[in-house]
């Protein structure tokens, strides 16, 4: 069966032009359009991803009022569209203002019929990469289901996803070891929701968070008058978790004192109450992380190793967003999707230089960090494309691939470039290499001699 073309609607109103255009692109499906009721009869009947649009068309052949009305609606019926607009030699102001309006590109006439052909073919290219996104970020949280609701295409946490489906239907301890922000809180869920104790309650605690004096008594709860305030029996997290998991964050905080009473319950599954001495059986799983090094907090004393061993049965360590190539991108869109539904529903998008700047970014605080970039710059946002203005990211210098010889730097693009294709192509090597432009025994070259794995 033949693959079908993807389609083409060319909006000309020169007769001569559409015949001419029609004609030229074999490996488009192509439709004409001469005027903007027959181009938005066109758009709703055969939903082309791709479109090239002449500015002047009746009835203001001489102006660009009716071109841009028409480039109004097409992005208002289907902002995904990859609209190509022709202006006259020099028009150089209506060809900006057509890419602030949703256009992705732009030409000037006369036409150069190659020229063109290389930008809808483009065009073409990176609708099927944005629509591949969209689909992969639909699916992540139902077909990832370790991950919870976290995105990915990224080898990186794919293997962490793998990892926590393994050890998720035992009752072994877990310890995530990641920077702030990498998402520990989603993966511990995700080991929740993955497990036989899935029925049960997910407790989350942050033991940075609470004051010392107060921690013990919100672990392993207090009895009525135990302390001043203490005016009623209350459970503690861990009885709370009983029968689930309870995820202590940023495990590294707990005071040596408290620490001994922990391992206590790990070794014994049994906890007493601040203000009594009762033996109270609980059956509760512990998941727990830290950005600290706790190996050397033990050799300072600050960190018991013999509970570090039973908290850390099974260690994932969780790479940062840096190392997860395409993931800043894929997030960074579904955020949009989410944020622009409930708080400015006229972004449609990110711009070019957003999307660059996104790439380009170390995002040192993490996943937290571009959630709170691109929050804050859907709600900042003046037109339906978010920039690298609104995401208030500056495009990073050159000065460290300056200050590398020309062999590296080559080196680090190529890894880069072909880690990202890789992800997007989750890891399809015909795809991968159909992205880069290059064969698959090229392909196979260079992810061995850059030690790469699809």
């Amino acid at each position: 069966m033949t693959e079908a073309r993807p389609k083409l609607l060319i909006v000309e109103d020169d007769p001569g032009l559409q015949a001419q255009l029609k004609w030229a692109y074999e490996d488009f499906d192509v439709i004409v359009a001469g005027d903007r009721a027959a181009a938005l009869v066109a758009m709703r009947a055969e939903s082309p991803a791709v479109v090239t649009l002449d500015l002047g068309l009746p009835p203001d052949p001489d102006g660009t009022s009716e071109g841009f009305a028409v480039l109004d609606e097409i992005m208002a019926l289907k902002p995904d569209t990859k609209v190509i607009v022709a202006t006259g030699h020099g028009a150089r102001d209506s060809a900006l203002q057509a890419i602030a309006r949703g256009a992705y590109d732009f030409y000037q006439k006369p036409v150069d019929i190659t020229a063109l052909g290389l930008i809808a073919r483009r065009a073409w290219q990176l609708h099927c990469i944005e629509a591949e996104n969209r689909k992969l970020a639909a699916r992540a949280p139902g077909d990832e289901r370790v991950l919870g609701r976290m995105i990915t295409a990224a080898p990186e946490m794919i293997r962490v996803a793998r990892t926590i489906e393994r050890v998720a239907n035992t009752n072994v301890s877990v310890m995530l070891l990641g920077a702030s922000g990498t998402g520990k809180e989603l993966l511990a869920r995700g080991v929740h929701e993955s497990s036989p104790r899935v029925g049960g309650a997910f407790v989350a605690i942050n033991c940075a968070a609470i004051p010392e004096n107060l921690l013990e008594s919100e672990l392993f709860g207090h009895e009525k008058g135990a302390f001043t305030g203490a005016v009623k029996t209350t459970e503690g997290k861990i009885e709370q978790a009983d029968g689930g998991t309870l995820f202590l964050d940023e495990v590294g905080d707990i005071p040596l004192q408290l620490q001994v009473k922990l391992l206590r319950f790990l070794q014994e599954r049994v906890i007493e109450r601040v203000g009594s001495r009762s033996s109270i059986p609980v059956d509760t799983r512990i998941v727990c992380a830290t950005h600290q090094n706790l190996e050397a907090m033990i050799a300072d004393g600050r960190f018991r190793e013999d509970l570090y061993y039973r908290l850390a049965e099974i260690v994932v360590k969780i790479p940062s967003l840096a190392d997860r190539p395409g993931d800043p991108t894929l997030l960074a869109k579904a955020f949009l999707a989410r944020f622009a539904k409930e708080m400015n529903p006229h972004v449609r998008g990110f711009a070019a230089d957003a999307l660059a700047a996104i790439d380009a970014w170390p995002w040192p605080g993490n996943v937290r960090e571009l959630d709170n970039r691109v929050k804050r710059a859907v709600i900042m946002a003046d037109g339906k494309l978010v920039s690298a203005t609104d995401l208030d990211l500056a495009t990073p210098g050159e000065d460290v691939v300056n200050a590398l010889n020309l062999k590296t730097a080559r080196e680090l693009t190529d890894r880069k470039v072909i880690r990202h294709a890789l992800a997007r192509s989750k890891g399809n090597i015909s795809n991968t290499a159909k992205l880069l432009g290059i064969s698959r025994p090229t392909l196979y070259d260079l992810l061995k001699q850059y030690d790469l794995h699809a």
